[in-house]
């Protein structure tokens, strides 16, 4: 047997482009607006996905936690909180913030940013909030927390989370493009690996394959996927171990590529040996509703009217019980893996032109597993799909 190959491109993908500086300013305003309508003062910025989204410091001091990057966002500033050793690399370039430099640590980091906020609050009703809150998971720090409670007229911080969502949720064409080449990673090296699957490889072994396979495609980071085997016992979480491919076994995997730091959720699924007839045309069903209930979406709509649809759908197909472990049957994507909102029966968010919605109604059945997440793009007539589509035919490993 030829062993597997990984397929090396002719010419390797260019890194993803800066953010323009008119996007990071927009970005901005459109923070500021909902600042004043929530009455804050001062957004902190701990998580790294917004920090990245609000300043493009998309830089590796994110894996030193002894040195925290932070930022901070008021109605007419935007600053970083860095390091000394972040000056040469923010000096690089033009950026839409200014810098702050401390010599230390963490404490250093709380008292930098405390200290600024400080002389841009003095005397002055000040409400300041922090991006702590649900699907953000900013660094954490008492010491910053005890800092900025002081500060506040209230004596204590509050939640940004719902001002940064309501930005955050409408994605610009720019952000969009970054994540369709991240989805055409992916979907590339899924196709590439799958052709040097064989019944006998080990899940480490495929798992190995296709992220390496990740990182030659273009992908500026392939965070851990689940990659399993299974007949049924399907554990999404599971870490692919020693488990060999069998005759009836589903592949089921989960990308976490990224390429601007828009990662590519994505899953895929094939089989090893061929299907049965009913394998056959359940994977047709269910595509073919994946695929209609995405392609119906429009704006104005709400998550819990698409789930509504969905409900209606899956009940004329027959196709069984849901897959049940989540209450949702999609989600919103961005910068990160999942975002607000999300698609299901209690959720009454308004559809907007801009966001990026994952459809994926799962169906398991003797053993095997029937997913397909499609990504579209809403516009103002309708949908775009930022990912091709899932295979008309089931792949099938032999």
């Amino acid at each position: 047997m030829t062993p597997p190959q990984l397929e090396i491109p002719s010419a390797f993908r260019s890194p993803a482009p800066e953010v323009p500086l008119d996007e990071l300013r927009q970005r901005l305003g459109n923070i500021r607006r909902e600042m004043s309508e929530a009455n804050l003062d001062s957004i902190v910025l701990t998580d790294k996905k917004n920090v990245d989204y609000f300043t493009d410091y998309q830089e590796l001091s994110w894996d030193h936690k002894a040195r925290p990057v932070f930022a901070v966002v008021t109605m007419q500033d935007i600053a970083i909180f860095g390091s000394l050793g972040e000056a040469r690399t923010i000096e690089m370039r033009p950026r839409v913030f200014s810098a702050v430099y401390y010599n230390g640590y963490l404490d250093e980091a709380v008292a930098s940013v405390s200290d600024w906020i400080r002389t841009r609050t003095t005397g002055k009703h000040s409400r300041i909030a922090v991006d702590y809150g649900q699907d953000m998971f900013g660094r954490g720090s008492l010491g910053l927390l005890e800092a900025l409670g002081a500060l506040d007229s209230t004596g204590t911080v509050t939640s940004a989370t719902e001002a940064i969502w309501k930005v955050r949720l409408i994605k610009s064409r720019f952000e969009a493009e970054l994540n369709r080449i991240a989805y055409e990673i992916v979907n590339t090296a899924w196709d590439q690996t799958i052709r040097h699957a064989y019944i006998g490889m080990p899940e480490y072994e495929l798992y190995s394959l296709m992220q390496a396979q990740i990182y030659l495609n273009g992908a500026e980071s392939a965070e851990p996927i689940a990659m399993l085997f299974s007949r049924g016992d399907f554990d999404y979480t599971r870490t692919a171990k020693h488990r060999k491919l069998e005759e009836g076994h589903y592949v089921w995997t989960d990308f976490r590529a990224t390429y601007g730091g828009y990662p590519a959720d994505r899953n895929r699924i094939a089989r090893a040996g061929d299907p049965a007839d009913w394998e056959l045309s359940t994977y047709a069903t269910v595509r073919s509703l994946t695929l209609d209930l995405a392609s119906g979406i429009r704006p104005g709509m709400s998550c819990s009217d698409v789930y509504k649809r969905f409900e209606k759908m899956w009940s004329e197909a027959d196709l069984g019980t849901v897959y049940s472990a989540v209450s949702r049957i999609g989600h919103g994507g961005g910068l990160d893996v999942t975002e607000p909102p999300s698609l299901s029966r209690a959720d009454t968010t308004p559809i907007q032109p801009g966001m990026v919605l994952h459809v994926e109604p799962k169906l398991e059945r003797d053993g095997a597993v029937f997913q397909f997440e499609e990504v579209i793009f809403v516009t103002e007539s309708g949908v775009e799909f930022l990912c091709a589509q899932s295979p008309e035919a089931l792949p099938v490993i032999r």
